[in-house]
Formats: structure tokens, sequence, C-alpha cells
């Protein structure tokens, strides 16, 4: 993303992830140095380290997911507890995660850039207050709250009615709802789906990573892997088509014949979708909302 954008008066305004950037590189090598003891962490050297060198520690694939969410859970606790910087260096933390989320939204709000990621930033230190640290995947939870933060901001966006002239005829048609992420993150809203699930489901159906690959780097087996994402698609097809769903089971509970874990949907249209490309191809019967134009899942 552009460090800049030039506004009609040939002035420069910085965007809101650009200030970010800019005092992150500020709390990690000038004189507003902030330090994480990473002999505190196992799995991290046993030294003081700045926080840009943590960070690019936290993204090496090989870090194992336990040492991620014990940093996470001290990031985070000292954000609440000071505030000020360690807010801000939480977000420098997360900034590859926000940069992502927030260029998705830019590209389709059609207000201004600075404000679709002024509404993702205010969404993940919302997250940082709310995020239950006691549950693994801290950082992936509160990046989604950032994401919801987003799509709410988006959704409004394009739901708001569109100014015309007088005498110039009806408004023009109200846009449609059409990429999958935006399923993904009412699904999560509406507790059909886990923000983990989500994740897995946006990043194995949607970004093509193989299953292999996200189990190896969540210190997953990949039988189990298959089996959580499918259990999570019937629940979000379940929850698109407005019909029973299987209910979510969580650990140590028993699960309670006839009850749903969402309300229903209104209106529902089914299509035929492939997967895969070629002779290796398969028909199947998959639901979907009408309200939502959903491009199928490929394998």
């Amino acid at each position: 993303m552009a460090a800049a954008r030039r506004t009609c008066g040939q002035r420069y305004r910085r965007l809101p992830l650009d200030l970010v950037r800019e005092e992150f590189a500020r709390l990690s090598t000038g004189h507003g140095l902030l330090r994480v003891d990473g002999a505190v962490f196992a799995g991290l050297p046993g030294r003081v380290l700045g926080l840009g060198e943590l960070r690019g520690l936290l993204l090496r694939p090989q870090c194992p997911a336990a040492v991620r969410d014990a940093v996470w859970v001290h990031l985070v606790a000292r954000a609440r507890a000071e505030g000020g910087c360690w807010t801000v260096a939480c977000a420098g933390m997360a900034l590859p995660a926000l940069v992502r989320v927030a260029a998705w939204v830019a590209a389709r709000y059609p207000g201004e850039v600075q404000d679709a990621e002024a509404e993702v930033l205010a969404g993940f230190f919302a997250g940082l207050a709310t995020v239950d640290l006691g549950r693994p995947h801290v950082l992936l939870r509160v990046v989604w709250a950032a994401r919801r933060a987003g799509f709410t901001a988006l959704t409004e966006a394009l739901e708001a009615p569109v100014p015309v002239a007088p005498r110039f005829g009806p408004a023009p048609p109200h846009p449609g709802w059409g990429h999958p992420d935006l399923v993904l993150a009412r699904a999560v809203g509406a507790a059909v789906l886990t923000p983990a699930e989500a994740e897995l489901i946006g990043t194995t159906r949607l970004e093509h990573t193989p299953v292999l690959l996200w189990a190896r780097e969540h210190e997953a087996a990949a039988q189990s892997v298959y089996a959580r994402r499918r259990r999570a698609e019937h629940r979000l097809a379940a929850y698109l088509c407005d019909r029973p769903p299987p209910p979510v089971i969580r650990a140590g509970q028993r699960p309670e014949p006839g009850r749903g874990a969402y309300p229903c949907a209104p209106g529902v249209a089914y299509r035929r979708t492939r997967y895969g490309n070629g002779g290796n191809s398969k028909e199947s019967s998959m639901p979907v909302h009408k309200s939502a134009v959903f491009s199928g899942l490929r394998r």
C-alpha cells in the first residue's frame, strides 16, 4: 500500500497504518525502544529482544503456535495495563495481517482509504480490550475483530442511500454482496464458525493453501484438520441454506438434540457447483443464500 495518497490540493496525507508503521519503527529501534525478555518464552532466544526482531521470529513458519500465543498474551496484557506505546506495539506486531485486511476493505470501500483503514484499526484496538487471553489463537481472534469492524463499515457504506440529483431518474441498483470473505465474517458474527475455523476455510479454500502446510504450521494432524474443516463447512452450509445445522460441540460438552447453533436465515437458493477442473471434477449440491453470491469451495 502506498505510503501516502495525493489529495486534490497536491498535498500528502499519511494513512493510519503508515503512522502505525512509523511509530513501530521508532519503538523498535529509536529512543522509545521497547523490549521483551525472550528467556521467559520457551523456543525464543534467551536474551532481551527488540520488537522488530521479535516480530520476525514469530512470523517464521517453524515458530510453534504455543510460543506465538504466549508472546501475544504478554503483549496484550502489557497493552491493557500500560496502554500507550504498548498498544501501538501490538498494532505494529500485527501489521502484516492488518495490511492485508485493510487492503481488501479499502479496495471495495466507496469512501476514503484512510476511513477504511481507520475502521479496521479501531476494530483491532477494540479486540485488544476484549479478547479472551485464556483461549488459544489470540492474534487470530484480534485480527478477526479488525476484519469484522472493516466488513461492518463496508456493509454500512454499501447499503447507504445513493444520492441522486432531482429529475435524474431512479437511483442506481443497490450493490450486492459477492465475496466469500464477507460470508465467513458474517458466519463468525453469528457464532456459526469460530475465528479459527473461518481462517482455516479462508486460507485453505479461498487462498488455496495446502491443508498439509496449514496443519504443519499449526502443529496439528492433517486428518484432524480435514475433519475439522469438514464439520465447519457443514455448519456453514446449513447456515446459508436455512436447514437444521449440526450442533457445535465444544470440549467437555455433550450434544443437545434439537438445538440449533444460530437463527435461521431467510431466503435460500440452491445451485450446482463443480469441484476441481477437467476430468477430475465432480458435481455437488452447494446450498447458497440468495443474498450472498458464493463462489463455491475449490479443492
